[in-house]
């Protein structure tokens, strides 16, 4: 979580897997307003990034986001959690991967280029590919970011330019900046329209499909 005034971070506090829960996220965000000095109410705009990520991760935060922007009659704002970290990279990096964990040896991915403006833009729409494949069919020199790259196979990566690990995890003071920059140009979300972006079923919607999923007819000759 992460308190700006325009793009100054005025106070950031990162929350470990255990605490990003509905029950403790609520008092930290009482908590990171009150260091800072403010009152809920003088919050003008909300940021939550919207996926992909996990089910329940995205679920807790986009649902918390909405309910403090309803309650203080502030703006709100879904950001794309590979822009904000795309947005991280280096000045000197002209393009590059991101990449997220999709679970069953996949990844979300998609690809940003700089624009003119120094800005990342995304060339490609999120798309989920299968990890070892993926990597290693990616030419020599290539820029990727991923949070946890760490679990790859050395092979799958030694050609390619790993962002360091600290600049590949998202964090709210790069979500506050990326919904800033949207916010300048107008752009605002719904409190009962905004929902995350899951990129993809669940594991137990899949099962149910596959179980439920009418068997094919065969022609006879």
């Amino acid at each position: 979580m992460a308190l700006l005034q325009g793009n100054r971070l005025l106070a950031q506090q990162m929350l470990d897997g255990p605490q990003r829960t509905a029950q403790t996220l609520a008092p930290a965000i009482r908590d990171l307003l009150a260091h800072a000095g403010w009152k809920p109410s003088q919050v003008g705009l909300v940021a939550v990034t919207t996926g992909p990520g996990s089910f329940t991760g995205l679920r807790i935060g986009v649902t918390t986001a909405k309910t403090f922007a309803y309650a203080t009659g502030a703006d709100l704002l879904g950001v794309h959690t590979l822009e904000v970290i795309a947005d991280q990279a280096p000045n000197d990096i002209p393009e590059l991967w991101v990449t997220l964990n999709a679970q069953r040896g996949e990844l979300f991915a998609a690809h940003f280029r700089r624009d003119e403006q120094g800005i990342m833009r995304p060339t490609t729409p999120t798309r989920i590919v299968v990890a070892s494949q993926w990597l290693t069919s990616l030419p020599a020199g290539t820029h990727l970011a991923d949070p946890k790259v760490e679990r790859f196979e050395p092979g799958w990566v030694r050609h390619l330019r790993l962002l360091d690990a600290e600049l590949a995890r998202p964090t709210a003071h790069s979500v506050g900046r990326v919904a800033a920059r949207y916010a300048a140009q107008g752009r605002r979300d719904s409190v009962w329209s905004l929902v995350p972006q899951y990129f993809r079923r669940s594991a137990a919607e899949e099962k149910w499909e596959q179980k439920h999923r009418a068997p094919s007819v065969e022609k006879s000759g």
